[in-house]
């Protein structure tokens, strides 16, 4: 008898085991401009905090909430880097870790990129070093950059100014010499044309009158075929969204005539489910390399605009016949989601 019991209790707890966990949205209260790097099965997660850097290490992204953090660099004080810490991401190159992040002195009109470097193989230790600023030869406002691998050649994208004066951010790329080097100039790839683009003009002096944005850039890969997916209007109103690029050309990604963008979002809001001004993403695959996700941030209400209400989600992704990615709509808070398959 005693033989049957465990029997019968080692096939419950089986059967629970080969269950499917879910989670729902969101994976925190709050974080915009969410960002992860798969290592060594890990996951190393960040988003925006504005004073510091901080790091999340987890084996389940689902599961942030529980995962374990560490402040890796604090803003210096009376820095051209002390205020405004926007849209960190950290890369794993050569077996370095750097921080790419956008910074300024407390005034927007100085913004620009900058690196950190650890030599540890675990993020969570040796030293992040400062390394400074990281510009193209032009040296103009700039924030949200994204490094890539491509063909053995890095490269970098990042929303950016033609001039010294707000009024619209452009998508630029350009090569990278090294980690902590753009080689050469930028190259214009994108500017906002489309009515989706454009939402956004601001009356309040204490906000800049910026109208026509392209931000947030995210290289994205699906065999042969390579994309940039990017924010479009101001993330202030709840028609923040999705826009997506496509490479045409050879080997050339400085070759602006070859990428070719979308005519509608790929992703926006979606009232019915209660998603608003969702954007500023990225993406990563399962565990088991099998599955492509989407992380990014949205508000739970309308007119809820840039501040810390926003929060940060993942979902799955699809793709079409010919290759291109299908995001699908945000999906509501309610809605149980299986984890990424490992």
């Amino acid at each position: 008898m005693k033989k049957y019991l465990i029997l019968f209790l080692l096939m419950i707890v089986s059967a629970g085991y080969s269950q499917q966990k879910t989670f729902s949205n969101p994976l925190l209260p709050s974080g915009a401009d969410p960002y992860s790097t798969y290592y060594k099965g890990y996951y190393y997660y960040t988003n925006t905090l504005g004073n510091r850097l901080v790091l999340w290490k987890t084996k389940d992204l689902s599961d942030l909430k529980n995962a374990q953090s560490k402040t890796i660099w604090e803003a210096p004080k009376g820095t051209d880097y002390s205020a405004e810490i926007w849209a960190p991401e950290f890369h794993i190159i050569n077996g370095k870790w750097y921080a790419y992040f956008a910074a300024d002195n407390g005034d927007n009109n100085n913004h620009r990129m900058y690196v950190l470097e650890n030599k540890a193989s675990d993020p969570f230790k040796g030293k992040w070093e400062f390394k400074g600023k990281i510009a193209a030869k032009t040296d103009k406002w700039a924030i949200d950059g994204n490094v890539f691998e491509y063909k053995k050649q890095l490269y970098m994208i990042w929303a950016g100014w033609e001039g010294d004066t707000n009024g619209q951010q452009n998508i630029y790329i350009a090569k990278m010499k090294n980690p902590l080097e753009i080689e050469g100039d930028r190259v214009l790839i994108s500017s906002p044309t489309h009515g989706w683009e454009t939402h956004g003009a601001l009356n309040d002096p204490v906000n800049p009158p910026q109208v026509n944005v392209n931000e947030g850039p995210q290289f994205l890969q699906n065999r042969d075929k390579i994309f940039i997916v990017f924010s479009a209007s101001g993330c202030w109103t709840d028609f923040y969204a999705l826009g997506l690029l496509s490479f045409n050309g050879g080997d050339n990604l400085l070759d602006a005539n070859a990428w070719k963008k979308a005519e509608e979002p790929i992703f926006k809001q979606s009232e019915e489910n209660k998603v608003y001004a969702p954007g500023h993403n990225s993406f990563f695959k399962s565990p088991d390399g099998k599955e492509d996700w989407i992380l990014y941030h949205a508000n739970s209400n309308p007119g809820e605009g840039c501040g810390d209400k926003r929060s940060p989600r993942m979902q799955k992704i699809n793709w079409d016949a010919n290759g291109f990615p299908v995001l699908g709509e945000p999906v509501s808070e309610e809605t149980q989601l299986a984890i990424p398959s490992k």
